[in-house]
């Protein structure tokens, strides 16, 4: 893996124009491979003659509420990723550490939207196999890459700063009252008045 993470490093770290050709590539193959678990899924189902996890309408209305979750979420991580001038494909991330709007609350919040959508898509095409079996399987696949490649190359990268980070910042469920405690999500001037407030108690 250290080789892996070396290499992703320099590439982040190398000529744009490399980190430009190979970002589509990427986010290519990653839709290829999520359109690749539901086919399978699909051809699980049939196989195995499944029926759908959950019957009409309650699939649709636990489909919608994923689907929205999870697209919101995903899109708020690419607009702040978009803000610092940067992607959320590995090879082509922001120069800076982003830990404001959602990167506040969680440390891949992108990846989170992609689990709850899938989980939505589910229910959407009634796929049993896809909701217990490979969903799952794909978090479990995700997680393990982000913590022994992606996270070890943002630690090579940015240090003591994303180590604190990590500290302080789950991975994909927030701790919302811990957050708040510690003013992220908090306006700045409200942050502000609360430090101030907390000294002269």
């Amino acid at each position: 893996m250290r080789a892996v993470v070396e290499f992703i490093h320099r590439i982040v770290t190398g000529e744009r124009h490399i980190r430009i050709l190979l970002t589509p590539v990427f986010a290519v193959f990653f839709l290829c491979l999520i359109a690749l678990l539901i086919f399978l899924a699909l051809r699980v189902d049939a196989f195995f003659s499944l029926s759908s996890p959950l019957e009409y309408p309650w699939n649709y209305i636990a489909s919608i509420l994923l689907l929205a979750g999870g697209g919101f979420l995903s899109l708020w991580s690419v607009l702040h990723f978009a803000k610092a001038r940067g992607t959320p494909v590995p090879t082509s991330p922001p120069a800076i550490l982003v830990d404001s709007g959602p990167y506040a609350y969680v440390r891949n919040p992108m990846l989170a939207g992609v689990f709850l959508m899938l989980f939505g898509v589910a229910f959407l095409i009634g796929s049993s196999s896809l909701l217990f079996c490979f969903a799952p399987a794909f978090v479990v696949c995700s997680v393990l890459e982000f913590k022994l490649i992606e996270e070890p190359e943002l630690e090579k990268r940015f240090g003591e700063k994303y180590m604190d980070y990590k500290r302080r910042t789950p991975l994909l469920v927030p701790r919302f009252s811990r957050q708040l405690s510690h003013g992220a999500g908090i306006p700045k001037h409200l942050a502000k008045l609360k430090k101030i407030k907390g000294r002269k108690d």
